[in-house]
């Protein structure tokens, strides 16, 4: 078990909900700070609906400002309560306004604030906001709406805690963007211990600092393993024992595993064949993989192996059903912002050497999602499941890359004479347009008004899945890619290969999630 505290279960607040303005729209929000920016920042988000927060109340610890007004809103208590006040208030998001605050304070609030299911924001550039009347305007660096055509989805309810809080908890890919972030939210809702599982240790260095504020590496939390290593990870399960399992590592970039499609079965398809096994062995309550919207009707070696993992789990989770062993679930994902190689990432690095922006199509769409939204959705996914579905996340219409670029260029002050647009063309098994659901899918709703849910097609599930599934991985094994093209093609009905050829280079969306 590691050794760092967890945080106790808050208390709800019985505080009546403040009223809300008639009119008013967005997110619920709690502004940390009754300062000059705080009252700034309230009063801006008031002003102007477009930034998609409203808010509801400000924390400061001021004791004479308690019961006060800051533009409308009242000041609800101390930054001690955030988290009481956060659930008694419904807020889904926490912005951070008071200048200078310490790190280890920033981080501290980020924590009391994912412990409620709100997502945090902060004013990028406090100095520079309080030389201007206007503070809201720097809101608009961390408002994603006009980006991915949406308001952001609050996904991740406080009642996640009931299949986190006690618990062990391992989380496989730690080290990635959505690993990472999954790690720092589910130590907010109080885990007996978290097992942080990755190949790369520079990694797990890394997220240990951010979570912890230091990385002596000597506990047990950061477990060092590639889930390619059947005997490693039956070793794991049975030694730490866990009670929920978020399974995020995987190859995902898509032109890659294209051209490498035996790695790709090594990884995601072999890898979670390991962990669902051990999982069962071991009595696992919840295991929840993440996918993503390319194994709808896969046309790409990323999809169809992201989706036989899909298979997996479903036809693993129909046996643990009937065994009343456990619940063992799939999350499919759009690309998501902010994550390590994202469009936002490589848009900002070609922006600023003045390259041209590549995009492979005019008319190219895709799901977009945020980060907050695709691990609220992992949570939410592991707390609603029953066995054997897969999840996915309403995110209205798709968005036409090229809309995107323009938004992004037109928020960092760039006009459309200053960006330079190559079309570089589809790469062998990208989509012009994305699909969350495969046309013999059903979309199904759920207990959360805007997350869908799909379970297994028995006509699309190979009829010896487990036989296909061990010619396959003897393939991958020798490292036989156009064999494994030829089965990947044969295990999934519809599925066909695609012709390989050389990437083109500086894609600005090679993230396959």
């Amino acid at each position: 078990m590691s050794p760092h505290p967890t945080a106790a279960r808050p208390h709800r607040d019985r505080t009546p909900l403040p009223v809300q303005r008639a009119g008013s729209t967005g997110l619920r929000t709690l502004v940390v700070g009754a300062g000059a920016a705080g009252t700034a920042l309230v009063r801006d988000l008031d002003r102007t609906p477009a930034f998609g927060l409203h808010p509801v109340g400000v924390l400061d610890d001021d004791p004479a400002k308690a019961g006060l007004h800051v533009s409308g809103s009242p000041v609800l208590g101390p930054l001690a309560d955030l988290t009481d006040l956060a659930l008694a208030h419904d807020a889904q998001v926490v912005v951070l306004a008071i200048p200078g605050l310490p790190h280890q304070r920033v981080r501290a609030l980020a924590t009391a604030a994912a412990a409620a299911g709100a997502a945090v924001r902060y004013l990028p550039s406090f100095l520079s906001a309080l030389r201007r009347e206007v503070v809201g305007s720097d809101m608009r660096t961390l408002d994603v709406n006009r980006l991915i055509g949406r308001h952001e989805v609050h996904v991740a309810s406080s009642d996640v805690r009931t299949v986190i809080e006690g618990r062990r908890v391992l989380v496989t890919g730690a080290g990635g963007s959505i690993g990472s972030e999954l790690c720092r939210q589910v130590q907010a809702f109080g885990p007996a211990a978290l097992y942080m599982l990755d190949h790369d240790e520079s990694n797990l260095h890394r997220l240990q600092l951010d979570i912890w504020g230091e990385a002596l590496l000597t506990d047990e939390s950061l477990v060092i393993a590639d889930i390619r290593d059947r005997p490693r990870i039956q070793q794991i399960f049975r030694d730490l024992r866990p009670d929920v399992v978020f399974h995020a590592a995987a190859h995902k970039h898509l032109p890659l595993l294209e051209r490498h499609p035996s790695e790709a079965v090594k990884s995601n398809v072999l890898g979670t064949d390991h962990l669902v096994e051990a999982a069962l062995a071991t009595g696992v309550e919840r295991f929840v993989l993440i996918s993503t919207d390319k194994a709808a009707d896969p046309t790409s070696v990323l999809g169809a192996s992201k989706r036989l993992a899909e298979l997996i789990v479903q036809a693993n989770a129909r046996d643990a059903r009937n065994l009343g062993t456990g619940v063992f679930t799939a999350v499919r994902f759009g690309n998501v912002l902010g994550s390590r190689g994202s469009l936002l990432s490589v848009l900002e690095e070609q922006l600023r050497s003045g390259g041209p922006v590549t995009v492979t199509h005019p008319d190219v769409t895709r799901f977009f999602m945020t980060i907050e939204e695709a691990v609220g959705l992992v949570l939410e996914a592991g707390r609603m499941a029953e066995g054997g579905e897969v999840f996915v996340l309403d995110m209205g219409e798709p968005v036409r890359i090229v809309d995107l670029v323009h938004n992004f260029a037109e928020q960092v002050q760039l006009g459309a004479d200053e960006v330079e647009i190559r079309y570089t063309g589809l790469r062998a098994g990208e989509k012009l347009n994305e699909a969350l659901f495969s046309d013999n899918e059903e979309r199904l709703p759920t207990a959360h008004p805007r997350i869908f849910a799909t379970v297994a097609d028995h006509a699309t599930v190979p009829e010896d899945l487990a036989g296909g599934l061990t010619g396959l991985y003897g393939a991958a094994t020798v490292n036989s890619d156009p064999e494994v093209r030829d089965r990947l093609a044969a295990l999934l009905p519809g599925y066909q290969t695609a012709h390989t050829k050389t990437p083109a280079l500086a894609t600005p969306y090679p993230d396959g999630f």
